[in-house]
């Protein structure tokens, strides 16, 4: 009798979260709270997971809908009908995380909503197709990947290879698992199809089958928070020598802000003579009115918005680097291709989000402040918290 209630109830709840997600744009902007009885296996980010029984959606100071936190305890020893019901509610609860992502983008991409940045309003067809070039198709399976850098990109990319079977193994058969292709060649850019190489291929119907692909097929990113994201840029390119960063980069931050008027000709010797560029360098470059004047950021520090062009690109799927896990595993089931890839685990040394106050310490509040400007978009779009501690000691 015991296991037959627990399975009505937890029946209840799935419908009520069903009918949530279908009614979503019906509810009311008041905070109501939702008892659940599933797990929500170490869910991380933003949007904060915890062992408390409540599922709660509280209004945003901010936004101009609430923001959204599923809280679930762990379920140990699920077996029979509660495992299932569990792993469909679990499901359920990742979908609907889904549907508030997608939401604060689409409100904040609105004309109504007070947020504006550079070309908010463009329509697709204005978008130059140089601009397009982080769109990777995979006409096989019907899928658009728009990468970021630093955010588990280079794996994303070899999954995009091993779909499209772009690529043949040393055996001379497609490469069936992400991991065994090099990161290097991951990022050869010949064995993906981005929208920037449409024309060459299409020419004049090259924006029709844009328009056609984007309508059809599943279009996902993955997004991360965005100063964490530069410091991953910054040790990724320039903690260690790197002698294409530094000759592009790192001379000139040493010339303008080092004062080091002849700085060494590589990095080896810039290292060796204990020359070494400081994350303040790096973030008064990008401070730097001078930067854009001269050429557009690189793409490991460029805007998301910028890259991926959220407001003319309805996404299907918006994944955080903060879980990843989850968010994986849901969209290989979307895709249909869970049970032929697996996504590679991440690194050890990945960059933390609680190391920000370190890496910020020699930052002055006034710059920033005009860091979080400079990225405001990102941290809002894509439902990060403004960092309050960090902007306001």
């Amino acid at each position: 009798m015991l296991r037959k209630l627990q399975l009505l109830f937890l029946l209840g709840t799935v419908f009520i979260i069903l009918f949530i997600i279908v009614h979503w744009d019906d509810v009311s902007d008041r905070d109501f709270y939702l008892h659940v009885a599933s797990s929500g296996a170490n869910m991380m980010s933003s949007e904060r997971w915890s062992s408390e029984d409540s599922f709660i959606w509280k209004k945003s100071s901010r936004s101009v809908k609430p923001s959204l936190t599923i809280i679930t305890p762990h379920l140990k020893h699920a077996r029979g009908p509660n495992k299932l019901m569990h792993t469909f509610t679990q499901y359920t609860l990742l979908k609907l995380r889904q549907v508030h992502r997608r939401r604060t983008i689409r409100e904040l991409c609105s004309a109504n909503s007070s947020l504006n940045f550079p070309g908010k309003f463009k329509t697709f067809d204005q978008i130059p197709s140089k601009a397009l070039d982080h769109l990777i198709v995979d006409d096989h399976h019907g899928v658009i990947y728009c990468y970021v850098p630093k955010v588990a990109c280079t794996n994303w990319k070899r999954v995009m290879i091993v779909l499209s079977q772009n690529l043949k193994a040393p055996n001379g058969a497609p490469y069936m698992d992400p991991l065994d292709i090099p990161s290097a060649i991951s990022h050869n850019a010949t064995l993906h199809l981005t929208f920037n190489k449409f024309w060459k291929l299409y020419g004049n119907l090259s924006r029709s089958l844009m328009h056609n692909r984007l309508k059809k097929y599943t279009k996902f990113l993955f997004v991360r928070d965005p100063f964490v994201r530069l410091i991953s840029a910054f040790r990724n390119k320039f903690v260690k020598p790197n002698e294409d960063f530094y000759g592009q980069f790192g001379s000139t931050m040493l010339k303008r802000y080092a004062n080091i008027s002849t700085p060494p000709d590589s990095a080896q010797e810039a290292f060796a003579a204990g020359i070494r560029l400081s994350f303040t360098h790096f973030i008064q470059y990008l401070l730097d009115p001078q930067t854009e004047k001269e050429e557009p950021f690189n793409e490991h520090w460029q805007q998301v918005y910028r890259l991926c062009h959220p407001c003319q690109i309805d996404y299907d799927f918006v994944g955080k680097l903060e879980t990843l896990d989850e968010d994986t595993e849901l969209l290989l089931k979307i895709l249909g291709v869970d049970n032929q890839i697996h996504f590679p685990p991440g690194y050890r040394n990945r960059t933390a989000a609680n190391w920000e106050r370190d890496w910020f310490a020699h930052i002055s509040i006034a710059d920033r402040r005009k860091l979080y400007n400079l990225y405001e978009a990102d941290f809002r779009l894509f439902g990060y918290n403004k960092p309050e501690t960090l902007l306001d000691e």
